[in-house]
């Protein structure tokens, strides 16, 4: 079966993508839905959403922003729980990444929940030093990555 990246670009895909954003954070994680939800999420805005199928269901999502000094900020970055482990985490980021250089970003910069910053260090992210700060309620470690030329 084949794994489907959509870049997202209507209201269906939107929600869709959110689906999986609620479930990890606001029924998961407990994040408050006017601290999961923004003005970012909304076809149109300035953000651009990625959603990962995997035969035709709904297994990942995130998001890039544009941030200060001319990086990508990836954010709400979330894996169903029954698709962990399997590779997903790496398929959308790697397809943040591509929408991040296509667009002309040459950095990305996302703020890992301590317990995954593993698993960005070993896709080439570097954690910046400073200690560990709280976002929603979870302690969180600011990560970046030259992403290079496409």
């Amino acid at each position: 079966m084949q794994t489907k990246v959509t870049r997202v670009e209507n209201e269906e895909q939107l929600r869709r993508g959110l689906a999986v954003r609620r479930e990890v954070f606001i029924e998961e994680q407990q994040v408050p839905e006017e601290l999961e939800v923004d003005d970012y999420d909304a076809i149109g805005s300035r953000a651009r959403h990625v959603l990962i199928e995997q035969a035709g269901e709904e297994v990942a999502a995130g998001r890039l922003i544009p941030y200060q000094g001319g990086a990508a900020k990836f954010q709400r970055i979330a894996v169903r729980s029954a698709f962990r482990g399997k590779g997903y985490g790496r398929v959308v980021v790697a397809a943040l990444e591509d929408a991040a250089r296509e667009a002309g970003f040459r950095r990305a910069v996302l703020d890992s929940q301590c317990h995954a910053e593993a698993f960005y260090a070993g896709l080439g992210y570097v954690t910046k030093p400073g200690e560990p700060f709280y976002d929603a309620g979870i302690l969180h470690v600011r990560m970046e990555k030259e992403l290079g030329p496409l």
